[in-house]
């Protein structure tokens, strides 16, 4: 019981100690609040953005166009040969009476001009498609294609698959530095507005040491109250990371831009990043307050 009575006067006191100091708390709150909104702005992007990456890896293929003159055996070593290519995932060999039945079924416009072809007059060649594993290294693949006997032609859409990755890495390292520098300053700010607030108070814990108390009931409220600020500098951020990104889904049909560019399903993702916010709100708040007891307090 003791125990709990202690833990329930340092909350009273932290409570005590934020609206007693309510324009610097505000400060603190407001501050967290705008950092924790640019910190979600930024986890949302950078999480699409990997989003955005791995759908490209998923989807981006090397196509082999093959000699339509060659014979099965012939088409079986080509097989062979990729199978053994380093950073090769998977490899799909597609006729091309395949390929046509498939432009055909995509579009009425293409029915209407394959449907008379037959094998001798269809001049779409055989090819095979090819996933990879690595797609910063997809170029290394298709040189060696292009080396094998009998493959004609090598496409995947080089250099803009390549710009478009590149892209992604830089906007996701930007939005992780965003993130850390947006902490550290609202750490720092925190800090300094505990501090101010130790200075007021430096009677009160004067008395606090005449009458026996320990440095730890005198550093814990001070810490309590950083997590209240960081808390309640949370609450806003979760509000509209919760219903603006939602709304931003279903406004988009889950899509930007384009079909390719595919967003992150609502749920539960802004939950999770709901509770990411909040941890950050509470362990800056914490942390701003402890470097300020550790560096401020007199005692």
């Amino acid at each position: 019981m003791k125990t709990f009575r202690i833990i329930g006067r340092n909350f009273r006191d932290a409570f005590k100690g934020v609206f007693r100091n309510f324009s610097l708390s505000f400060a603190s709150i407001s501050c967290i609040t705008i950092t924790l909104i640019v910190v979600a702005i930024s986890i949302i992007l950078s999480d699409n953005v990997n989003n955005f990456t791995e759908l490209v890896e998923k989807d981006v293929t090397v196509v082999a166009f093959i000699d339509n003159s060659l014979k099965d055996d012939k088409i079986d070593e080509i097989k062979d040969k990729i199978s053994v290519i380093d950073n090769v995932d998977t490899y799909e060999f597609k006729s091309k009476s395949d390929i046509t039945k498939d432009m055909r079924d995509s579009s009425d416009v293409f029915d209407s001009i394959m449907k008379n072809w037959n094998d001798e007059e269809n001049p779409i060649q055989n090819t095979f498609q090819i996933k990879v594993v690595n797609i910063e290294k997809i170029n290394d693949v298709a040189k060696e294609l292009k080396n094998i006997d009998g493959i004609t032609l090598v496409k995947y859409g080089e250099g803009m698959v390549e710009q478009l990755v590149s892209v992604f890495d830089v906007v996701h390292k930007i939005s992780i530095g965003a993130v850390i520098a947006l902490v550290l300053v609202t750490a720092f700010l925190i800090s300094n507005t505990i501090k101010i607030t130790i200075n007021s108070r430096q009677r009160e814990i004067g008395i606090m040491r005449l009458i026996g108390a320990s440095n730890l009931n005198i550093r814990i409220p001070f810490i309590i109250e950083g997590l209240l600020l960081g808390l309640l500098g949370s609450i806003i951020p979760i509000i509209i990371t919760i219903y603006g990104y939602s709304s931003v889904y279903k406004h988009f049909d889950g899509y930007l831009f384009s079909q390719f560019i595919k967003l992150i399903p609502p749920t539960p993702f802004v939950y999770i990043t709901s509770l990411i916010l909040v941890g950050i709100g509470i362990l800056v708040g914490m942390f701003g307050s402890w470097r300020a007891v550790r560096k401020h307090l007199k005692i």
